[in-house]
């Protein structure tokens, strides 16, 4: 048996959208027919495990039934954020092992730098950075001049994920084997602001992206779609004739495209099979 795709959901900042991303490329997975595990490493909050404990209670509530991933669970998130490293460590460990029976492990991260999020990102395939169409989320990937705008060097979520590769590249080479981790970053809830700007933006990310090596890709917007399917445990991957939870526009159907889009920029191309009517 193959291991795992290890799919890591990971930006420092927070508020850039990296559980929303998270619950809809499991959701665009499970809908293609594959086995997906979960591990929520944002203790505290915890939106992933609640999302999927709403989708549970409704799909009950509603006698329907729809894929579900496996919640390799951390126990208490609260205690375990108080607990130390070492225990945060073992207990990573063991709910990593119990995820290996999926074809895919998808790792929601917190917004900052943690034990558990260094470690996340150390075992990746594929790294997902989801940040907003602005300068203040790129300051976590790069700076820039403050007069010019050029950019001076990457940043201090760059160098998390440099340091990731390093150590792969480490563990591979210790098992005889080659590859890397591969960096997608993806720009959510486009806003509709001056187009200067955007471009601006646009040119410091495409020399960011040779400079670091991560690939960039077509986010989610800032859809009423995505946040209304929230407490339900339901996305647009989701919708069907049985499963209505809200009523059915080409909104969603636009919606269903845009999140194939992003799969098939993420390299699954297997949880792009979405089809166009719900």
């Amino acid at each position: 048996m193959s291991e795992a795709k290890v799919i890591v959901v990971g930006n420092e900042k927070g508020g850039a959208g990296k559980s929303t991303l998270a619950i809809h490329i499991v959701a665009a997975l499970l809908e293609a027919g594959r086995q997906v595990a979960v591990i929520d490493l944002d203790l505290r909050q915890k939106s992933l495990a609640r999302f999927f404990a709403s989708r549970r209670a409704w799909l009950a509530a509603n006698n329907q039934t729809l894929p579900e991933p496996v919640m390799a669970d951390l126990g208490d998130g609260a205690a375990l954020a108080r607990a130390g490293e070492d225990e945060q460590m073992a207990r990573f460990e063991e709910a990593f092992q119990a995820a290996q029976s999926a074809e895919y492990i998808v790792m929601d991260t917190p917004g900052g730098d943690t034990v558990l999020s260094r470690a996340a990102h150390g075992r990746a395939d594929l790294i997902v950075t989801p940040m907003n169409d602005s300068f203040v989320d790129f300051d976590l990937l790069g700076h820039v001049d403050p007069v010019t705008l050029d950019l001076l060097k990457p940043s201090i979520y760059s160098e998390t994920v440099w340091e990731a590769r390093k150590q792969r590249a480490i563990a591979n080479a210790a098992k005889g084997q080659t590859g890397t981790i591969d960096w997608v970053v993806v720009t959510n809830r486009l806003a509709v602001f001056e187009a200067r700007n955007r471009r601006r933006l646009e040119e410091r990310m495409a020399k960011l992206a040779k400079r670091v090596g991560f690939r960039m890709g077509p986010g989610l917007r800032d859809r009423v779609i995505y946040r209304e399917l929230f407490p339900f445990g339901l996305t647009v991957a989701d919708l069907s004739e049985q499963v209505q939870p809200v009523e059915i526009s080409l909104a969603h159907v636009s919606a269903r495209q845009e999140l194939r889009s992003l799969m098939l920029a993420l390299g699954l191309a297997e949880g792009a099979r979405l089809d166009d009517a719900a």
